[in-house]
């Protein structure tokens, strides 16, 4: 329950994608428990509207996932003007399914916005998360990286192609992010704590945008679909758990207890024996370096 949300006075949170679905709701939530939030959104527009809805201490600012300049500019501006960060909710996510489409820098669509673009910005504030009392980071999963896999030969899905397919790589990308992310603060004994959850099928926007190239029969299926989600205030609740709850462990993940956690209540549950593959980690890691030039830890 959101009641159970600790106070945030006095803390800064980021949420990336926070004009809309899950982002918003999170959003909405840690500034209605007292946060300074930062709405770090691809839609100026869109972002003041939900800025004036959610009301409280919040701030709006562009990031665009897709860019990696985007993403600098963003971190170095609010690196600057927030010395200290309290939270990062690595929130945004992209799922179109449709043709292959690329990032400003030639990435796959979804693992160039969903986990390299993350992967990024947690990366230039890191420092500014080190700095805090308490800090945390939240990766978003979904229950689709369980049935996921990476082939590093092609991340970039460049061969035979499918979108549904392409999401849930990057979906897997993010959960071994998250995880190999608490291995490496651990090490170095940082106080930033790496935690990850999914919200299990919840109806936000994601899922009629997806669906948006399929033409009337993709717009029946998404309405359809919808049908059997649960609502996206509820599905936003494992992502909050996982923001505030006291005394977390890095490494927890956390996601809905129902059959297949596809809804219900705040559980933890376990990722995929890759996504939890330390081996896997420390080679997306140091891919994720190399295609972002945000080398860190």
């Amino acid at each position: 329950m959101t009641t159970n949300i600790p106070d945030q006075h006095g803390r800064v949170a980021v949420v990336t994608g926070a004009n809309s679905g899950l982002g918003l709701i999170t959003a909405t939530e840690l500034a209605r428990a007292g946060a300074h939030v930062v709405l770090a959104v691809r839609d100026g527009t869109a972002g003041d509207e939900a800025a004036r809805n959610i009301g409280g201490d919040v701030e709006v600012r562009k990031l665009d996932l897709a860019s990696l300049a985007s993403v600098r500019a963003f971190a170095a501006k609010l690196a600057a003007d927030h010395p200290t960060i309290d939270l990062l909710v690595n929130n945004a996510g992209v799922v179109l399914l449709g043709k292959r489409r690329t990032t400003a820098d030639g990435f796959e669509l979804h693992l160039g916005t969903n986990m390299l673009g993350h992967f990024a910005l947690t990366g230039l504030l890191l420092d500014n998360l080190a700095a805090a009392r308490a800090p945390r980071v939240v990766n978003l999963s979904s229950v689709t990286h369980k049935n996921a896999h990476l082939d590093f030969d092609d991340l970039m899905s460049r061969r035979d192609y499918n979108a549904a397919r392409a999401y849930g790589v990057s979906k897997l990308a993010s959960t071994v992010f998250g995880l190999e992310l608490d291995r490496r603060l651990r090490v170095i004994g940082s106080p930033v704590v790496s935690v990850l959850a999914h919200p299990g099928l919840s109806r936000t926007n994601l899922t009629p945008r997806a669906w948006q190239d399929r033409g009337l029969p993709g717009r029946i299926l998404a309405h359809a679909g919808l049908l059997v989600t649960q609502p996206v205030e509820r599905g936003a609740l494992p992502q909050l758990h996982a923001a505030t709850a006291p005394a977390l462990r890095g490494g927890e993940f956390f996601g809905p207890s129902g059959f297949l956690e596809l809804r219900g209540r705040v559980t933890e549950v376990r990722p995929s024996t890759e996504a939890a593959d330390p081996t896997v980690g420390k080679r997306l890691w140091s891919v994720a370096a190399n295609l972002t030039g945000v080398d860190y830890l």
